[in-house]
């Protein structure tokens, strides 16, 4: 059964609840059916990941601004370069299973479909799955729980301002890139990969200052 910590996050993320709007205890408690503690409790572990902030009366969610948001990407970069490196190194020691490396290339095929076809919200949550799935190949509970967090805020934050990528054929090229060099057991290559991806998806934004979309 999904806690109300967990079922609060998913309405955060989601966008049921758009940066910048306020919500009280009570109001949570009626749309989730459940008594003040528990959500006390998940509004305290929400304010400590970052997506929402204390008011007089309940919380507001969280929007990053255009500094915190760039410096998001740039923490999102070097996590997710050190899980590429630790999920190269664990495939050239023999102990990734052939079917997580298919799964890591179904994700990423799913991610080009349907951000290709123009269901972005489709395109960012397969992106997010993929990526996601290069730290549970690293076998790093701590750096996916750290990428668990900074793509909650980014995605929070840019919700609002999803827009077609601009560069969807490079993205997918990026992806094949990182999935090869894991694959093949290179970890640097796989590190550089993955680092330089994300900050092109930073830098390829409309404005750089204030990122943008997954």
């Amino acid at each position: 059964m999904e806690s109300t910590y967990d079922r609060l996050r998913e309405l955060i993320v989601s966008g049921a609840y758009p940066p910048g709007q306020r919500i009280t205890e009570q109001d949570l408690c009626v749309r989730l059916t459940v008594s003040r503690t528990p959500v006390r409790e998940a509004l305290h572990r929400l304010e400590s990941d970052g997506l929402v902030r204390g008011e007089r009366r309940g919380v507001s969610i969280v929007e990053l601004d255009g500094k915190a948001l760039a410096d998001a990407y740039r923490i999102r970069a070097a996590l997710e370069a050190l899980t590429a490196e630790l999920a190269a190194h664990r495939q050239l020691a023999g102990e990734l299973p052939p079917a997580a490396l298919t799964r890591l290339a179904r994700l990423a095929e799913a991610a080009d479909q349907t951000t290709t076809s123009g269901d972005l919200a489709a395109g960012v949550r397969h992106n997010r799955a993929f990526h996601r799935h290069v730290a549970v190949l690293a076998d790093n509970p701590q750096a996916l729980a750290m990428l668990d967090r900074i793509w909650d805020q980014i995605i929070v934050s840019t919700r609002a301002s999803l827009a077609a990528p601009a560069r969807p054929a490079t993205v997918d090229e990026e992806h094949q890139r990182l999935i090869t060099a894991i694959s093949e057991g290179r970890p640097a290559e796989a590190a550089t990969a993955a680092r330089d991806h994300v900050l092109a998806t930073l830098a390829a934004q409309p404005d750089p200052d204030t990122g943008g979309a997954p």
